[in-house]
């Protein structure tokens, strides 16, 4: 059983850079493969005021609060100290989500502002001198990738063009 256990590798937890978009993309598939994402999603169940729940009720209530506890965790080692400390006040990790999103991820303004950026760099794209044809391509799919990122909807065969 040890030697089963042994060959089995943690995934490394994305540390938040301050680029929302692909930090966030990585943290829910993270948070999806350990099955808490829908609380991260939806927020930990509740029953209605004035209503008895019931003992299966109690149960999944608690269970979703264990479940909560491990989410938070997961984002608590994703983020640094300073960003931690204008989180603190929040309860769960749908909170801690949100103010997240709402923080980093950008008005439509800015996400706007930043694809004609974007834009710009992919219509002026072109090889460096002593640049290698895989270095260009990986450079040219960077952006196209950030492109998309950012709502662009691009067929493949514009990117190979």
């Amino acid at each position: 059983m040890a030697a089963e256990n042994s060959n089995f590798v943690q995934p490394a937890i994305p540390r938040f850079d301050g680029h929302y978009d692909h930090w966030s993309m990585l943290m829910e598939n993270l948070l999806r493969s350990k099955e808490y994402w829908t609380l991260v999603e939806s927020g930990i169940p509740t029953v209605e005021a004035g209503v008895q729940p019931t003992e299966q009720q109690l149960k999944g209530i608690e269970e979703a609060k264990l479940k909560d506890l491990k989410a938070k965790n997961y984002l608590f080692q994703a983020i640094d100290r300073n960003i931690m400390e204008t989180i603190l006040n929040r309860d769960t990790s749908k909170d801690i989500w949100d103010s997240m999103k709402q923080k980093y991820k950008g008005s439509t303004k800015v996400k706007r502002a930043q694809l004609q950026a974007l834009r710009r760099e992919f219509e002026v794209l072109g090889m460096k001198d002593g640049e290698k044809v895989d270095e260009y391509f990986s450079r040219t799919l960077s952006i196209a990738n950030k492109m998309k990122a950012h709502g662009e909807r691009m067929e493949q065969l514009v990117v190979v063009e």
